[in-house]
């Protein structure tokens, strides 16, 4: 007996702003999913491109739509180069896009990367766009992983991801719940770049720091933390409630770096303690915080080592957000939901995705 099989590739640009990450997958439909990575690389942006996508949220309507059709035939332009150097030949090409707004109360979530743009230029089947379903249907719009964790990943209790923003995702009372916990390199990054690195490498230079308690506790206060159920954080978030905080302590770059781990290690070590249901959770951590080994000690530390960590590969610690964006696709092509109403708080679950060529 044969069983479905999809040959996809996943696209995710994050919130961190380092580059594509592409990943070539298959995704075989047995009694349960099954998937494997089989090529992945991240593909710097060029210095300009990058630039323009750091501050896109302050462009003009007008160049904002240029960078939208620009960086859609970037990426159509990479995807083809690689498929021909890898002779490989996807079904379709599943690009998550860069996020320029989200304002899921408003209505609105943009991810730039224009699709028939990404489909000239590759010349192979796109699916994008698979937030704004799921916000016109009063969701969130984010996150969208969950579903990749609950059907690629159900033997992990909890489900971490590190990038820009930190998210989690896990089942409770039979529904699968997700929200973002806290920023993560969004804020740390920055204060990395004062001091002459794009991050803090295993966060040496956080171990280094004190903890600012004044700091701590002001982030602590703030109401994002207060809120219940589902919530997502954005860039916006970062300018408007975050920096300001962190620009007015007087504290050297090393502490606030220190404060900001324990900060995160304390707010997703409370989330697992009230969420878990076993003595010792499972836990998968993905991004780029998996590597910042003071946080990780912190967690540890606040979660008073009951825990399991999963030992992920390399692949799948920095590629796992574009294998589930392919696995979004996939579903999108099966014409089943991707999209879950208990994460999002939609009216529904749904099946989001536009499919270009």
């Amino acid at each position: 007996m044969s069983y479905p099989s999809y040959h996809v590739i996943g696209l995710m640009s994050g919130t961190s702003g380092d580059g594509l990450d592409l990943a070539y997958c298959l995704f075989e439909k047995k009694e349960s999913w099954s998937f494997k990575i089989l090529e992945a690389t991240t593909i710097p942006f060029p210095d300009s491109l990058g630039d323009q996508l750091k501050h896109s949220h302050l462009l003009s309507a007008l160049d904002l739509n240029l960078l939208d059709v620009n960086f859609g035939k970037w990426m159509g332009t990479v995807v083809k180069s690689f498929c021909q150097q890898k002779k490989i030949t996807p079904e379709a090409v599943c690009s998550h896009g860069h996020t320029v707004f989200h304002r899921p109360n408003k209505g609105l979530t943009l991810q730039i990367g224009n699709g028939w743009a990404l489909h000239q230029a590759s010349e192979m089947k796109i699916i994008n766009d698979f937030r704004m379903r799921d916000v016109q249907l009063g969701g969130q719009g984010a996150p969208l992983v969950p579903i990749g964790d609950r059907l690629l990943f159900s033997e992990m209790d909890f489900c971490i991801n590190l990038g820009g923003i930190a998210n989690i995702s896990m089942e409770s009372e039979g529904k699968r719940v997700a929200f973002d916990c806290s920023p993560f390199n969004l804020l740390l990054n920055p204060l990395a770049e004062h001091l002459g690195k794009p991050y803090d490498d295993n966060g040496h230079w956080a171990r280094e720091g004190k903890l600012d308690k004044d700091l701590f506790q002001q982030l602590n206060e703030i109401p994002f933390y207060q809120i219940q159920g589902a919530k997502s954080l954005g860039r916006e978030d970062m300018e408007e409630v975050f920096s300001p905080i962190i620009a007015s302590s007087t504290s050297s770059e090393k502490d606030k770096l220190a404060t900001l781990a324990e900060h995160f290690a304390y707010q997703i070590a409370s989330i697992i303690q009230s969420y878990s249901q076993v003595e010792f959770p499972k836990v998968l951590i993905t991004g780029g915080g998996a590597y910042h080994g003071y946080f990780l000690e912190r967690l540890d530390f606040h979660l008073q080592s009951k825990w399991v960590k999963f030992n992920a590969s390399k692949e799948l610690i920095e590629f796992k957000e574009a294998l589930i964006f392919g696995f979004l696709g996939v579903l999108k092509l099966r014409g089943e939901n991707n999209c879950l109403a208990s994460v999002t708080h939609a009216s529904e679950d749904s099946c989001g995705g536009t499919i270009f060529g």
